[in-house]
């Protein structure tokens, strides 16, 4: 197995290799269902969205954007 640390990989790289790999060993089929798969997770999203950005409004985040320009 080569070095983990060898030079740090791209994320574009570790995901080609991973693909890579996945298809040897799936099969381009295979590769295709297993890339495809969602988890359930656990839950409510939305809800959980709505309550985590329920204080960012436009003129917040324009404001905020201003402040990182000048």
């Amino acid at each position: 197995m080569e070095k983990e640390n060898k030079t740090m990989q791209t994320l574009s790289e570790l995901r080609r290799k991973g693909i890579e790999a996945l298809k040897k060993e799936l099969g381009a089929i295979g590769m295709a269902r297993f890339l495809r798969q969602e988890e359930q997770g656990e839950g409510d999203y939305t809800k959980e969205r709505e309550e985590l950005l329920k204080d960012f409004t436009v003129d917040r985040i324009w404001n905020e954007m201003e402040k990182k320009i000048t």
